[in-house]
Protein backbone atom coordinates (compact mmCIF):
# COMPACT_ATOMS: atom_id res chain seq x y z
CA UNK A 1 0.00 0.00 0.00
CA UNK A 2 1.03 3.45 -0.38
CA UNK A 3 -0.27 6.55 1.01
CA UNK A 4 -0.42 9.26 -0.72
CA UNK A 5 -1.26 12.08 1.11
CA UNK A 6 0.55 12.39 5.01
CA UNK A 7 1.12 15.40 6.91
CA UNK A 8 3.70 14.32 8.62
CA UNK A 9 5.56 18.04 9.44
CA UNK A 10 2.18 18.69 11.58
CA UNK A 11 3.32 19.27 14.54
CA UNK A 12 1.10 16.29 16.47
CA UNK A 13 4.00 14.19 14.81
CA UNK A 14 7.08 16.50 16.91
CA UNK A 15 7.49 13.64 19.52
CA UNK A 16 7.21 10.40 18.00
CA UNK A 17 7.88 10.67 14.08
CA UNK A 18 10.38 8.26 14.04
CA UNK A 19 7.67 5.78 15.78
CA UNK A 20 4.71 6.87 13.48
CA UNK A 21 6.80 5.90 10.13
CA UNK A 22 8.22 2.46 11.56
CA UNK A 23 4.68 1.87 12.56
CA UNK A 24 3.51 2.65 9.36
CA UNK A 25 6.06 0.14 7.67
CA UNK A 26 5.11 -2.34 10.22
CA UNK A 27 1.41 -2.13 9.15
CA UNK A 28 2.57 -2.78 5.58
CA UNK A 29 2.61 0.87 3.87
CA UNK A 30 5.29 0.70 1.42
CA UNK A 31 5.66 4.17 0.91
CA UNK A 32 4.37 7.51 1.68
CA UNK A 33 3.92 11.05 -0.21
CA UNK A 34 3.93 13.68 2.54
CA UNK A 35 1.84 16.44 1.55
CA UNK A 36 3.52 20.03 1.19
CA UNK A 37 0.72 22.58 2.73
CA UNK A 38 2.72 26.16 2.68
CA UNK A 39 6.45 26.78 1.70
CA UNK A 40 7.62 25.64 5.15
CA UNK A 41 6.07 22.67 5.37
CA UNK A 42 7.31 21.81 1.58
CA UNK A 43 10.89 22.26 2.34
CA UNK A 44 10.26 19.86 5.94
CA UNK A 45 8.65 17.71 3.96
CA UNK A 46 11.77 17.57 1.02
CA UNK A 47 13.72 16.78 4.32
CA UNK A 48 11.73 14.13 5.56
CA UNK A 49 12.36 12.70 2.07
CA UNK A 50 15.74 12.82 1.92
CA UNK A 51 16.15 11.46 5.50
CA UNK A 52 13.97 8.40 4.62
CA UNK A 53 15.06 7.44 0.57
CA UNK A 54 13.08 5.07 -1.19
CA UNK A 55 10.72 5.22 1.59
CA UNK A 56 8.88 8.74 1.76
CA UNK A 57 8.32 11.25 -0.93
CA UNK A 58 6.52 14.51 -1.02
CA UNK A 59 4.88 17.11 -2.62
CA UNK A 60 5.88 21.11 -3.12
CA UNK A 61 2.63 23.36 -2.47
CA UNK A 62 0.52 26.05 -1.00
CA UNK A 63 -2.49 25.11 -0.02
CA UNK A 64 -5.64 27.33 -0.48
CA UNK A 65 -5.92 28.71 3.23
CA UNK A 66 -2.43 29.92 2.76
CA UNK A 67 -2.77 30.98 -1.08
CA UNK A 68 -2.43 34.67 0.84
CA UNK A 69 1.33 33.82 1.35
CA UNK A 70 2.32 33.15 -2.02
CA UNK A 71 4.49 35.91 -3.15
CA UNK A 72 7.01 35.39 -6.89
CA UNK A 73 9.81 35.08 -4.22
CA UNK A 74 8.18 31.95 -3.01
CA UNK A 75 6.96 30.15 -6.32
CA UNK A 76 10.84 30.63 -7.53
CA UNK A 77 11.73 28.92 -3.83
CA UNK A 78 8.88 26.17 -5.16
CA UNK A 79 10.13 25.92 -8.20
CA UNK A 80 13.36 25.04 -7.10
CA UNK A 81 12.25 22.69 -4.72
CA UNK A 82 10.10 20.68 -7.96
CA UNK A 83 13.64 20.01 -9.09
CA UNK A 84 14.36 17.93 -6.34
CA UNK A 85 13.94 14.06 -7.42
CA UNK A 86 12.10 13.84 -3.88
CA UNK A 87 9.49 15.93 -5.16
CA UNK A 88 6.75 14.30 -7.13
CA UNK A 89 3.76 16.47 -7.66
CA UNK A 90 2.90 20.01 -7.10
CA UNK A 91 0.49 20.77 -4.48
CA UNK A 92 -1.73 20.66 -2.73
CA UNK A 93 -3.29 23.30 -4.37
CA UNK A 94 -6.72 24.25 -5.30
CA UNK A 95 -9.73 26.00 -3.86
CA UNK A 96 -11.68 25.81 -0.53
CA UNK A 97 -14.70 28.46 -0.32
CA UNK A 98 -15.93 26.58 2.64
CA UNK A 99 -13.52 28.44 5.15
CA UNK A 100 -11.77 31.34 2.98
CA UNK A 101 -8.42 31.90 5.11
CA UNK A 102 -7.20 33.45 2.20
CA UNK A 103 -9.91 35.01 -0.29
CA UNK A 104 -11.33 33.24 -3.19
CA UNK A 105 -9.35 35.67 -5.50
CA UNK A 106 -5.85 35.29 -3.71
CA UNK A 107 -7.01 31.33 -3.61
CA UNK A 108 -7.87 31.16 -7.69
CA UNK A 109 -4.29 33.33 -8.15
CA UNK A 110 -2.93 30.66 -6.38
CA UNK A 111 -3.98 28.03 -7.80
CA UNK A 112 -3.46 29.43 -11.43
CA UNK A 113 0.13 30.38 -10.81
CA UNK A 114 0.91 26.59 -9.21
CA UNK A 115 -0.93 24.70 -12.04
CA UNK A 116 1.21 26.95 -14.24
CA UNK A 117 4.49 25.76 -12.58
CA UNK A 118 3.39 22.14 -12.52
CA UNK A 119 3.43 22.57 -16.43
CA UNK A 120 6.43 24.23 -16.37
CA UNK A 121 7.99 21.92 -14.55
CA UNK A 122 5.57 18.59 -16.13
CA UNK A 123 5.01 17.25 -12.47
CA UNK A 124 1.68 16.31 -11.60
CA UNK A 125 -0.93 17.84 -9.13
CA UNK A 126 -1.98 16.77 -5.93
CA UNK A 127 -5.31 19.31 -5.79
CA UNK A 128 -8.05 20.43 -3.07
CA UNK A 129 -11.04 21.46 -3.78
CA UNK A 130 -14.45 21.89 -0.70
CA UNK A 131 -17.51 23.95 -1.89
CA UNK A 132 -15.79 25.04 -4.79
CA UNK A 133 -16.08 22.79 -7.55
CA UNK A 134 -17.98 24.62 -10.33
CA UNK A 135 -14.95 26.90 -10.08
CA UNK A 136 -12.56 24.60 -9.52
CA UNK A 137 -13.19 22.41 -12.57
CA UNK A 138 -13.17 26.05 -14.52
CA UNK A 139 -9.73 26.82 -13.40
CA UNK A 140 -8.15 23.30 -13.97
CA UNK A 141 -9.62 22.84 -17.25
CA UNK A 142 -7.12 24.78 -19.77
CA UNK A 143 -4.11 23.02 -17.86
CA UNK A 144 -5.32 19.57 -17.98
CA UNK A 145 -3.86 18.45 -21.41
CA UNK A 146 -0.81 20.00 -20.26
CA UNK A 147 -0.39 18.23 -17.07
CA UNK A 148 1.23 15.06 -16.86
CA UNK A 149 -1.07 13.79 -14.09
CA UNK A 150 -3.94 15.09 -11.52
CA UNK A 151 -5.40 13.62 -8.70
CA UNK A 152 -7.93 15.49 -6.47
CA UNK A 153 -6.86 14.29 -3.10
CA UNK A 154 -9.26 13.62 -0.04
CA UNK A 155 -12.43 13.68 -2.37
CA UNK A 156 -15.93 13.94 -0.21
CA UNK A 157 -18.29 15.31 -2.65
CA UNK A 158 -21.47 14.43 -4.62
CA UNK A 159 -21.74 11.80 -7.75
CA UNK A 160 -22.27 14.85 -9.95
CA UNK A 161 -18.78 16.67 -8.76
CA UNK A 162 -17.13 13.01 -8.79
CA UNK A 163 -18.36 12.79 -12.71
CA UNK A 164 -16.96 15.93 -13.58
CA UNK A 165 -13.77 15.39 -11.79
CA UNK A 166 -13.46 11.79 -13.72
CA UNK A 167 -14.56 13.57 -16.94
CA UNK A 168 -12.00 15.68 -16.72
CA UNK A 169 -9.35 12.73 -16.33
CA UNK A 170 -8.92 13.35 -12.56
CA UNK A 171 -7.70 10.76 -9.94
CA UNK A 172 -9.42 10.09 -6.90
CA UNK A 173 -7.96 10.12 -3.33
CA UNK A 174 -10.05 8.41 -0.91
CA UNK A 175 -9.82 9.23 2.89
CA UNK A 176 -10.94 7.65 6.58
CA UNK A 177 -13.77 9.98 5.82
CA UNK A 178 -15.34 6.78 3.91
CA UNK A 179 -15.61 5.27 7.55
CA UNK A 180 -17.45 8.35 9.05
CA UNK A 181 -20.95 7.07 9.45
CA UNK A 182 -22.07 11.28 10.07
CA UNK A 183 -20.37 12.48 7.16
CA UNK A 184 -19.01 9.93 4.31
CA UNK A 185 -21.36 7.26 4.25
CA UNK A 186 -22.30 8.81 0.79
CA UNK A 187 -19.10 7.74 -0.60
CA UNK A 188 -19.70 3.60 0.15
CA UNK A 189 -21.84 3.90 -3.28
CA UNK A 190 -19.58 6.21 -4.96
CA UNK A 191 -16.12 4.57 -4.56
CA UNK A 192 -18.00 1.87 -6.97
CA UNK A 193 -17.77 4.34 -10.32
CA UNK A 194 -14.42 5.22 -9.67
CA UNK A 195 -12.26 3.44 -12.27
CA UNK A 196 -9.51 1.05 -10.78
CA UNK A 197 -6.76 2.63 -12.72
CA UNK A 198 -7.60 6.25 -11.31
CA UNK A 199 -8.78 5.32 -7.17
CA UNK A 200 -5.70 6.14 -4.68
CA UNK A 201 -5.91 5.69 -0.87
CA UNK A 202 -4.84 7.88 2.06
CA UNK A 203 -5.00 9.01 5.48
CA UNK A 204 -4.33 12.94 5.35
CA UNK A 205 -2.72 12.31 8.92
CA UNK A 206 -2.96 13.30 11.51
CA UNK A 207 -6.68 14.32 10.29
CA UNK A 208 -9.63 12.36 9.78
CA UNK A 209 -8.74 8.76 11.79
CA UNK A 210 -11.32 6.76 10.68
CA UNK A 211 -14.22 6.43 13.36
CA UNK A 212 -15.75 3.28 12.52
CA UNK A 213 -12.50 1.94 13.17
CA UNK A 214 -13.34 -1.34 16.22
CA UNK A 215 -11.46 -1.11 18.67
CA UNK A 216 -10.98 2.76 18.70
CA UNK A 217 -7.58 4.33 18.93
CA UNK A 218 -7.07 6.28 22.26
CA UNK A 219 -5.47 8.93 20.40
CA UNK A 220 -7.58 11.67 18.23
CA UNK A 221 -4.68 11.33 15.95
CA UNK A 222 -4.80 9.48 12.78
CA UNK A 223 -1.51 8.04 11.49
CA UNK A 224 -0.47 6.19 8.61
CA UNK A 225 -1.02 3.08 10.19
CA UNK A 226 -4.03 2.80 9.55
CA UNK A 227 -4.43 2.75 5.97
CA UNK A 228 -5.08 -0.85 6.10
CA UNK A 229 -8.29 0.00 7.55
CA UNK A 230 -9.17 2.35 4.82
CA UNK A 231 -8.18 0.26 2.40
CA UNK A 232 -10.72 -2.49 3.05
CA UNK A 233 -13.15 -0.12 4.23
CA UNK A 234 -13.31 0.81 -0.01
CA UNK A 235 -12.45 -3.12 -0.96
CA UNK A 236 -15.30 -4.13 0.71
CA UNK A 237 -17.74 -1.38 -0.84
CA UNK A 238 -16.45 -2.05 -4.27
CA UNK A 239 -16.86 -5.69 -3.86
CA UNK A 240 -13.36 -6.62 -4.40
CA UNK A 241 -10.86 -8.69 -2.61
CA UNK A 242 -8.89 -6.42 -0.43
CA UNK A 243 -5.41 -8.22 -1.91
CA UNK A 244 -6.52 -7.61 -5.53
CA UNK A 245 -7.18 -4.02 -4.02
CA UNK A 246 -4.18 -3.33 -2.58
CA UNK A 247 -2.05 -4.52 -5.22
CA UNK A 248 -4.60 -2.14 -8.28
CA UNK A 249 -4.14 1.12 -5.74
CA UNK A 250 -0.34 0.44 -5.43
CA UNK A 251 0.23 0.53 -9.23
CA UNK A 252 -1.50 2.85 -9.57
CA UNK A 253 -0.35 5.83 -6.98
CA UNK A 254 3.39 4.08 -8.71
CA UNK A 255 1.98 4.97 -12.17
CA UNK A 256 0.59 8.34 -11.27
CA UNK A 257 4.23 9.54 -8.53
CA UNK A 258 6.28 7.87 -11.25
CA UNK A 259 8.04 6.14 -8.45
CA UNK A 260 10.12 2.86 -9.11
CA UNK A 261 9.39 -0.72 -8.79
CA UNK A 262 13.09 -0.59 -7.35
CA UNK A 263 12.41 1.80 -4.49
CA UNK A 264 8.90 0.12 -3.46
Amino acid sequence: MIDIGVNLTNCRFDKDLEKVIHNAQQAGVKQLIVTGTNLSESEQALTLAKTYPNFIYCTAGVHPHDASTLTDKHLIRLKALAQQPQVKAIGECGLDFNRNFSTPIEQEKAFTQQLELAVECQLPVFLHERDANQRFIELLTPYIKQLPNAVLHCFTGTQEELERCLALDLHIGITGWICDERRGQHLLDLVKIIPQNRLMIETDSPYLLPRSMHPKPKSSRNEPKYLPFIAQTIADAREQDLQEFTLATEKTSQLFFNLTQESS
